[in-house]
């Protein structure tokens, strides 16, 4: 079973590495980013996604894009950092890790002394944390994750919550990856996920690399499958999770989690600590990501509808606590009444 990295260190050691999300299934293409704005352009233009793969690309990316700045005095090496902390930070608003990435790392120059190198070893070894936590917290994921998987299990899921939205094996798709490690047949339904077919695209791409069966429907073909009994269970990753249980994800995940209920499948979403966001009460105080037009109107370079219509187009929605059967985390499945606070979310994990 072949599974990627989506993000690592470049093997120099002065860059971000990624795997350029744009031109899969077509082709397989890798990235260095060193600048703020590469390391911008490639959060906004989902370059890199998935909500863990960007925090750790906003850290890494932190660290890179300030490393020609060494050279300056202590003072304007440390107003760089804060300029380029904020940029990245903010250049996606919804997925709560890339805000808790950046933070963690400002809070962990803020809590450093000595010269600029011994200030740019700290950020790289805290980014090189976030790396190697985020992969241990994949794994933990599986593992919870994988009791809920019977031998044969049919498992529907949404946008693209594997390896290439993380550092490690992913969340909504780790549990498939360690019940297959175990001997286990697991059946994968991915949903094509429109505008931009994370599903079908990367999804798809990825458990097909892995071995692991995997068929792609369009996202209204969803309860079709649920009413003829194909469908076992729902995975689901997470963008963000507010306090009282209310989970934004990829538009779209909305409706498959009203699906669920009302044909009695259960509903879970798999997300690390990070994504808890104890300080967000609930899904109504979740900024949702509004995306250009030409995803809707004109995407991968073919025309879908008449030039000039209005376009709706919010990257996300929120899914009310109430439909999720669990929250699948690496420190166990958490079952509703949801009341996350101290203790959850960022840092915590």
């Amino acid at each position: 079973m072949t599974v990627i990295e989506a993000v690592r260190w470049s093997p120099s050691g002065d860059a971000v590495r990624i795997i350029d999300q744009r031109l899969l299934p077509g082709a397989y293409v890798e990235r260095d980013l060193r600048t703020v704005d590469e390391v911008c352009d490639a959060i906004r233009t989902l370059a890199v996604r998935g909500a863990p793969a960007i925090g750790i690309c906003g850290a890494m990316g932190l660290v890179a894009a300030v490393r020609g700045h060494a050279v300056s005095t202590p003072h304007d090496f440390r107003q760089e950092l804060r300029r380029a902390a904020a940029r990245i930070r903010e250049a996606r608003p919804t997925a709560v890790n890339l805000a808790w990435g950046i933070d963690r790392m400002l809070r962990c120059a803020e809590s450093a002394n000595g010269s600029n190198a011994e200030l740019l070893e700290k950020l790289t070894g805290e980014a090189t944390a976030i790396l190697d936590e985020d992969r241990a917290m994949c794994e933990a994921i599986g593992e919870v994750g994988a009791t809920l998987l019977a031998d044969g299990a049919r498992v529907l899921t949404h946008c693209n919550a594997g390896a290439l939205a993380t550092g490690g094996i992913g969340t909504a798709l780790a549990p498939v990856y360690i019940a297959t490690r175990r001997g286990r047949r697991v059946v994968v339904y991915a949903d094509e996920t429109r505008p931009l077919m994370q599903g079908s695209r990367l999804t798809a791409w990825e458990l097909q690399r892995a071995g692991i069966p995997v068929t792609v429907i369009a996202d209204n073909m969803a309860a079709s499958l649920m009413a003829l009994g194909a469908i076992d269970i729902v995975l689901v990753g997470a963008d963000r999770i507010a306090a009282n249980g209310d989970v934004a994800n990829k538009i779209g995940t909305y409706g498959v989690a009203v699906l669920a209920q009302y044909h009695g499948i259960p509903f879970y979403v798999a997300a690390p600590s990070s994504t808890i966001d104890v300080a967000t009460p609930t899904g109504r105080d979740i900024v949702i990501e509004q995306r250009g037009r030409e995803e809707v109107l004109h995407p991968f370079g073919t025309e879908t509808a008449p030039f000039g219509v209005a376009v709706c187009n919010p990257a996300f929605d929120v899914t009310p606590a109430a439909l999720v059967t669990g929250i699948v985390t690496d420190r166990g499945v958490v079952r509703g009444p949801y009341d996350f606070g101290a203790g959850w979310g960022g840092g915590s994990g």
